[in-house]
């Protein structure tokens, strides 16, 4: 049967999975962190993609603003190493609320953009957005 050809237990990393949305939508307030269980991924991906486990966590997409990237319930892998600002899709702290949004740094500016059109892009300065990490993977349903 396919169960017995898994791989055992140790050879896959654990991810939290973190009781907080990343809004794609209007915004979600963000919640305490704290772990709701975990998903597996396998460390030579983890290691190819120069990820480190200790600053990686699973949050859920909550809304359609990043449709169809990302969309309603998908889940993202979040890579909160400190890294130069470089653009792509990340999560960010904004006025209290969470959003996942496709970002364009314009020097001392921060464009975030919603790959949903029916959105506007929102304009900041860049230290009015906390940048909290990278979206590195997306899982959800077809």
């Amino acid at each position: 049967s396919y169960a017995g050809k898994r791989k055992p237990a140790a050879e896959w990393v654990s991810i939290p999975r973190l009781a907080l949305g990343a809004s794609a939508g209007p915004g979600a307030l963000a919640a305490a962190e704290r772990a709701v269980g975990d998903m597996q991924f396998a460390p030579r991906w983890l290691r190819r993609n120069d990820l480190d486990p200790a600053m990686l966590s699973v949050i859920e997409v909550e809304g359609d603003s990043m449709d169809p990237t990302l969309r309603d319930g998908d889940e993202i892998l979040v890579d909160r190493t400190p890294r130069p600002l470089r653009a792509g899709i990340h999560v960010v702290r904004l006025d209290d609320a969470l959003l996942v949004k496709r970002l364009e740094p314009a020097g001392e500016r921060l464009r975030m953009i919603s790959d949903n059109h029916a959105y506007p892009a929102i304009e900041r300065e860049a230290g009015e957005v906390e940048v909290i990490g990278r979206v590195v993977w997306k899982g959800g349903r077809l």
